[in-house]
């Protein structure tokens, strides 16, 4: 019994470590974005909106979770609070998903479009994409939860999960659910189909751009521009594809516990690991930001 408890504890602190970590690191990524004058480009805009989404994200799943492991027992939580988990879960993680679509559509304008990249990407635009994709996902959350929490419960109403996530709910219901479980599809498609056939179709032309630069050192340069965003895009949308685009009646528990952990608590924390070991200038901006701390301190 001391065994589990440890074991339990142990889980807990290493969770609670990668959740302060990826808070740390995405608060970062945002500030220093917003401090240093030379990453006020649409890239960093872009970037900087993305780690701000990663710590409301991680902050509506992880808390309750962490509590979860602490007690060696499920938290109660109410039909209104686990709805407004479910949205604010599905709003943050569709707009996730949606902005790293405009930052793969932002890096195919800088590439094959570079003479017009400061006209096509403007600043009003660059607010147009980031509140477009708030907006649209805003939109899908409240249908979904609003559509799904019209369904009856019945029986223990005890979720098979570390939170209030769209199909262990789903599974809860005492009702005919083919409408819902479409209606789930759909928002599936528009949020991780959809943007994604618009990423690879941007890389293509990407690519094609990149091979046909003569020089080594601009070629490598844009490889590593775009290769961060990419590694970023297979962790998300693999993940959420092996959910939530594939049959319910496939779908485990366990496994889904399992891929939920990737993308609630180890996603939001490789992010600004990845960004921030693999851009150059990202890089160049946090020594300068720590140099500048360092030398208030010694003042």
């Amino acid at each position: 019994m001391q065994f589990i408890h440890l074991m339990q504890l142990l889980i807990f602190l290493a969770f609670l470590l990668v959740y302060l970590l990826s808070l740390c690191g995405n608060a970062t990524v945002a500030l220093t974005v917003h401090t240093d004058h030379s990453l006020h480009t649409p890239m960093y805009f872009f970037l900087a909106n993305l780690a701000v989404l990663e710590i409301f994200y991680s902050s509506v799943i992880s808390p309750l979770a962490l509590v979860n492991l602490l007690s060696g027992r499920k938290a109660t939580i109410s039909v209104a609070g686990c709805g407004t988990q479910m949205f604010f879960f599905v709003f943050l993680g569709s707009a996730d998903c949606i902005l790293l679509a405009v930052m793969a559509y932002d890096r195919y304008v800088a590439i094959c479009h570079p003479l017009r990249y400061t006209l096509i990407m403007n600043w009003t635009v660059c607010a147009c994409l980031v509140s477009g994709s708030l907006v649209l996902g805003f939109l899908l959350a409240l249908q979904l939860t609003i559509l799904l929490f019209h369904l009856p419960f019945c029986g223990t109403n005890e979720i098979n999960h570390f939170y209030c996530d769209v199909l262990p709910v789903l599974r809860l219901a005492c009702a005919d659910t083919q409408i819902h479980q479409a209606t789930l599809f759909v928002v599936s498609v528009i949020v991780l189909t959809i943007p994604f056939l618009l990423i690879c179709i941007s890389y293509v032309f990407i690519v094609a751009a990149i091979l046909k630069i003569r020089s080594a050192a601009g070629r490598n340069r844009a490889f590593s521009t775009c290769s961060s965003h990419l590694t970023v895009v297979l962790l998300q949308y693999g993940c959420c594809s092996f959910i939530y685009l594939r049959p319910s009646s496939s779908y485990s528990p366990e496994q889904g516990q399992a891929v939920s952990v990737v993308y609630t608590f180890v996603t939001p924390l490789l992010n600004p690991l990845i960004y921030s070991m693999r851009n150059k200038d990202l890089k160049d901006a946090l020594g300068r930001a720590l140099g500048r701390a360092m030398l208030s301190q010694r003042k």
